[in-house]
């Protein structure tokens, strides 16, 4: 079956950046969409971040201009996280739709402190 795993998260202060990476099993190019959700306590995942295989790119609205989704040509893609605030704390997960089928990523926190 194809894996997803992500890396990079952790703790970082108010105002700081981070880069989230997510590899898979299998070539990028096997997917139609990659993305990023995120989930804090108490709240519901939210879609952070999605990238089309065509290049096109959407952000939920509270993180556009801050953060930015990319892919290399091999298994990975990415999501640059500028200027974070404690607002962005949550666990981050990588996803990606291959044909009908949604594949996720096990999570990685991330703690961004005042």
């Amino acid at each position: 079956q194809v894996q997803l795993v992500e890396s990079g998260g952790g703790l970082v202060q108010s105002g700081g950046s981070l880069r989230l990476s997510c590899t898979a099993s299998t070539s990028v190019f096997s997917f139609k969409k990659v993305a990023w959700y995120r989930q804090a306590p108490g709240k519901e995942r939210e879609l952070v971040a999605s990238l089309t295989a065509g290049g096109s790119t959407d952000y939920v609205a509270h993180v556009q201009g801050r953060f930015t989704i990319s892919k290399d040509r091999t298994k990975s893609w990415y999501l640059e996280m500028n200027n974070l605030a404690p607002e962005d704390t949550a666990v981050y997960i990588c996803a990606a739709a291959m044909g009908s089928v949604a594949l996720w990523g096990q999570g990685t926190q991330v703690t961004v402190s005042s």
